[in-house]
């Protein structure tokens, strides 16, 4: 059976173990954020304490180096430090004494945003859940701003699903000169993916920590030039990616893409809430998959219900930006890497499509950061 080289570096790291502990390094997490590139070249970080064996480092360099596959192998070690043993308690009763209540624990701060000027006006496309075409809308709007001579960045931020290359047409990986990872390009929109770095069948296991550190290194790192607009296509919910984003800069605005279904509506709900509740203005609603229009009669037909976009901008107090309709074209532009709005800019869809990158461009230029 096919193995994948993340399964391999699993395995291999799960045989090395640490003589401290008599554990091994993988199953225990002291080998931690451990990613590779379609060359092979694997980092991955090491916890070591001052009770470990120097040795270690050696050892589990030695393991991932050994695995089919590694053609490279960057391994930062970091110091860490053991937990102080519990003191015993005070033997007797101790007695209460006034005003020495405990103080509460402190809370860390929260990093404070970046400002990137080049980067223009910041947009979010984000959804409640997946499989409403949050990156289909993502891609036409970026696309349908560039053919205006706007200059548009997309940044994949679905970590856990990178699906912009394909969806723009694009393969291999970016270049790296004067320490800046060069974007591709396609449809005149710069793009940067985490799709573009790893295999395509592996999977990104990853905790908050190097969420926030990919989406730094998307913001700051990525030779994008001078933008006006960046999209940003989040992972659907509200999790670990949206916060990192907001903690790592300053969002002009988001758009929340939802299906008629009440199901959508609900969680979509949730994600109008996150973003206002972490101060970044909604621009409003897109409703996808709005109705299916028969090729043959042109009726249309409600497969996912009525009214849900109109009903949830309603509730919000937001603007319903477009209905978008369900067609096959669309569908097929993704898998292929050619956006409706390209392959097929007198549909319904692509218009659609396209006034709502009109609206979106009208919404953004009335903000004004703080």
């Amino acid at each position: 059976m096919t193995t994948t080289l993340q399964e391999r570096l699993s395995a291999a790291l799960s045989r090395v173990r640490n003589p401290r502990t008599g554990a091994d390094v993988y199953s225990t997490q002291q080998v931690r954020d451990i990613g590779a590139t379609l060359e092979g070249r694997v980092h991955l970080t090491l916890l070591l304490t001052k009770d470990d064996d120097p040795e270690l480092a050696r050892s589990v360099r030695r393991a991932v180096s050994e695995v089919d596959g590694v053609t490279d192998v960057q391994l930062e070690v970091k110091p860490v430090k053991l937990p102080d043993p519990p003191t015993a308690p005070p033997k007797g009763r101790m007695l209460p004494v006034m005003d020495q209540t405990p103080a509460a624990p402190a809370r860390p701060s929260a990093p404070t945003p970046k400002h990137y000027p080049n980067l223009g006006k910041i947009i979010a496309v984000s959804s409640g859940k997946g499989g409403v075409g949050k990156s289909t809308v993502a891609v036409n709007l970026a696309v349908s701003l560039a053919s205006t001579g706007a200059r548009v960045g997309l940044m994949d931020a679905d970590i856990y699903g990178p699906n912009i290359p394909r969806m723009m047409g694009v393969a291999g990986q970016p270049s790296v000169i004067n320490e800046k990872i060069i974007p591709l390009e396609a449809f005149g929109v710069k793009l940067i993916s985490l799709g573009m770095m790893i295999e395509a069948d592996q999977p990104a296991i990853w905790r908050g920590p190097i969420v926030m550190k990919i989406i730094n290194q998307f913001l700051a790192d990525v030779a994008w030039g001078q933008l006006d607009y960046l999209f940003v296509d989040m992972p659907p919910g509200t999790g670990d990616a949206q916060l990192s984003l907001v903690q790592a800069t300053q969002v002009d605005g988001a758009l929340i893409v939802t299906t008629p279904q009440e199901m959508s509506v609900g969680d979509a709900l949730r994600g109008v809430k996150m973003f206002q509740r972490v101060g970044v203005p909604v621009l409003g609603i897109v409703e996808n998959m709005s109705w299916f229009e028969c090729p043959h009669c042109g009726k249309p037909s409600a497969l996912f219900g009525t009214g849900g976009g109109e009903r949830l901008a309603k509730s919000v107090d937001l603007p319903l930006l477009g209905q978008v309709p369900l067609f096959p074209g669309v569908m097929e532009g993704g898998d292929t890497g050619a956006p409706i709005v390209v392959a097929d800019g007198g549909s319904a869809a692509a218009k659609a499509l396209v006034k709502i990158a009109t609206k979106v461009a009208s919404a953004a230029s009335a903000l004004t950061r703080p």
